[in-house]
């Protein structure tokens, strides 16, 4: 346990990646169950959406990266 609050302090930007992919690829499966996709779709609907979730991820972090030379 302690190397997973490790992970999340050395690297807050990967942690939230992972964390929000996961809600998003939960949501998205069970939104999605009932449409009858195949495999491959799939795995590029997940891959979208971890994308997703990295993309916003790092959006969020620009407004971090302004506090950060504001300060300096």
């Amino acid at each position: 346990m302690s190397n997973v609050m490790n992970l999340a302090r050395n690297h807050p930007r990967i942690a939230a990646w992972l964390v929000l992919g996961i809600g998003m690829v939960a949501i998205i499966s069970y939104e999605a169950r009932d449409v009858g996709l195949l495999w491959g779709q799939w795995v590029a609907l997940i891959v979208a959406t971890v994308s997703v979730a990295g993309l916003c991820v790092w959006i969020i972090s620009w407004e971090d990266d302004e506090d950060e030379s504001e300060v300096e």
